[in-house]
């Protein structure tokens, strides 16, 4: 008997009948249990959809009076208002250096000398030059009178005898000798001026050997030490950076193209620099110039703004943020730039995804914010903004002018102070 019964156990092993059987035992034992708490599962789904079915919260600011200060804001370097690099012109060997940085000077002071023995030796060669041609002139005018006594005194016997003496021949060599005298003496003359233009130039070489200032002000660079050697042959040699007068300084800034427009000379400013940042500097707008500089694919202009430095806080170089007013508005009526962006969500947006069973069981990613108008504060431009009224959004239109980037001025429209504009929706889960 038991042979024939493991026979046939044999038998369903290879038939695969004893796996299914198995297989059937373990899905009554554990597929009722699983199919209550899918049913269970999907109850709580549809409970929880039913939730969306509330009405959305929205984010709301009030419309508002009051002043509007609209601000252009760029960034640049202090410069003195006048600032001159001092170099030399003859080449030599520093012999002193007269001043150091920060050192206050005048028109005139010396700054740094050349050793000048070369130059007076050039100086001494030239003047010797100049003598040896005027001596030449001496001679060959000493020539020319003794040239021009025998022309005349052959001219003289020619005409009392009659032609006959002295020869054609020997009077025309009179005269071209004394022409000859004439030419010589003009040269000699010639090189004087030459010589006389040589030493004015060795001398002018020599003054400019010592270096003066140009200007009354402050010493920024000193690019020279004694002993160093100067070749001015091709450039001349930068010394000495001096600034006229830094109680007043100018800001350079770079105003990029879209804020041109509305940057005016006359316009007052304020600006910060990173060693004073808990001060702010006043500033006026003097200059707007037309030149524009491309960096980067960014066009910019540069700007020109007058800085009153009487503490002398501010420094040559440093990097300042400027605020450039350029309007004021008061008592106006403002509202969140966030309510010209909102755009309430549509019913397909609300309801997308929550149809069907499988739609709430399948995951969903989160819903992204209405997607925002592109924001137009141009002055006097149509916009329109959404009110809560009865816990309901409604649209209005409205006529905007002048904006700070964060509050809009309204012109005309159905806006009241005390007004409530919409600027966001509140998720679900959002506190309000």
């Amino acid at each position: 008997m038991n042979a024939p019964h493991a026979e046939q156990n044999d038998i369903a092993k290879t038939l695969g009948l004893a796996t299914a059987s198995h297989r059937k035992q373990h899905w009554l034992r554990w597929g009722g249990p699983a199919a209550l708490i899918l049913v269970t599962l999907t109850a709580l789904l549809l409970w929880n959809a039913g939730g969306h079915d509330a009405e959305p919260r929205y984010q709301t600011q009030e419309a508002r009076r009051g002043d509007l200060t609209v601000m252009v804001t760029a960034t640049g370097n202090l410069q003195p208002t006048n600032q001159v690099d001092v170099g030399i012109e003859v080449s030599g060997t520093v012999a002193s250096v007269e001043v150091d940085y920060n050192d206050t000077v005048k028109i005139g002071q010396v700054l740094a000398r050349l050793d000048t023995s070369r130059l007076e030796s050039q100086a001494r060669k030239a003047a010797a030059s100049l003598d040896a041609a005027r001596a030449r002139v001496a001679q060959m005018q000493a020539s020319l009178t003794e040239t021009g006594a025998t022309l005349a005194r052959l001219r003289a016997l020619h005409q009392r005898t009659g032609g006959k003496v002295p020869s054609q021949q020997d009077l025309d060599t009179a005269e071209a000798t004394f022409k000859r005298a004439q030419t010589e003496v003009a040269s000699a003359q010639a090189a004087v001026a030459e010589s006389a233009a040589t030493l004015k130039m060795a001398q002018t070489e020599l003054t400019k050997a010592v270096i003066h200032s140009p200007i009354n002000g402050i010493v920024l660079v000193r690019a020279v030490e004694p002993g160093q050697t100067l070749a001015a042959s091709f450039q001349s040699p930068i010394l000495f950076t001096l600034a006229e007068d830094l109680t007043q300084m100018e800001l350079h800034v770079d105003v990029d193209e879209a804020d041109v427009g509305q940057v005016k000379q006359g316009q007052t400013a304020t600006f910060t620099v990173d060693a004073y940042p808990d001060r702010r500097f006043p500033a006026r707008v003097t200059q707007v110039r037309y030149g524009a500089q491309a960096v980067e694919g960014v066009t910019t202009y540069k700007t020109v703004l007058n800085v009153d430095n009487a503490d002398l806080a501010l420094r040559p170089g440093m990097t300042a943020t400027a605020d450039i007013i350029v309007q004021n508005v008061s008592d106006a009526l403002l509202i969140p730039n966030a309510a010209l962006r909102f755009t309430p969500p549509t019913q397909t947006d609300e309801s997308k995804g929550s149809g069907s069973v499988v739609g709430m069981l399948l995951p969903r990613p989160p819903r992204s914010a209405p997607k925002a108008r592109a924001q137009e504060t141009n002055h006097g431009a149509e916009q329109h903004v959404w009110v809560l009224r009865d816990n309901q959004p409604q649209e209005v239109a409205i006529k905007v002018g002048a904006t700070n980037g964060v509050l809009t001025q309204v012109l005309s429209g159905a806006i009241e102070p005390g007004m409530a504009l919409i600027t966001d929706v509140l998720n679900a889960s959002t506190t309000p």
